[in-house]
């Protein structure tokens, strides 16, 4: 009799995708990768607990904002791309990763969203650490 034997749930990011997705679509897929990695990025961003628990949030946290970075390397329509990329910046902000956050900062080219992104989170208009 097996009580404990328990299966990982699926992460959204794991999903197959079927067919190509359009660019509004993907744009949803890594809003909902990075609101569901949210947790896992804010653990990284605050070191505590077990070492082995920690290891397991960052490769959460690293494995979602991989996929939606891949995700949003094929959106063609610049506003909506570069909207996606501004939740894949507050993602890695969380996760206190400012190297990856400062790069996909400049892969912003959409004037607003790039004044809206650096009025979140002013740190962006330093320099690399």
């Amino acid at each position: 009799m097996i009580w404990f034997k328990k299966t990982r749930p699926t992460e959204i990011w794991e999903e197959p995708i079927e067919g190509p997705l359009g660019d509004i679509e993907a744009a949803q897929r890594i809003r909902a990768i990075c609101r569901a990695a949210a947790d896992s990025a804010e653990k990284v961003g605050k070191p505590q607990g077990r070492p082995t628990q920690q290891q397991a949030e960052r490769d959460r946290y690293e494995q979602a904002a991989k996929t939606a970075m891949e995700i949003a390397m094929k959106i063609s329509d610049e506003l909506v791309r570069d909207s996606a990329v501004r939740e894949i910046v507050g993602l890695c902000i969380k996760a206190n990763n400012m190297k990856t956050a400062r790069a996909l900062f400049r892969a912003i080219h959409t004037g607003s969203i790039k004044d809206e992104v650096l009025r979140e989170h002013p740190a962006l208009a330093g320099g690399p650490e």
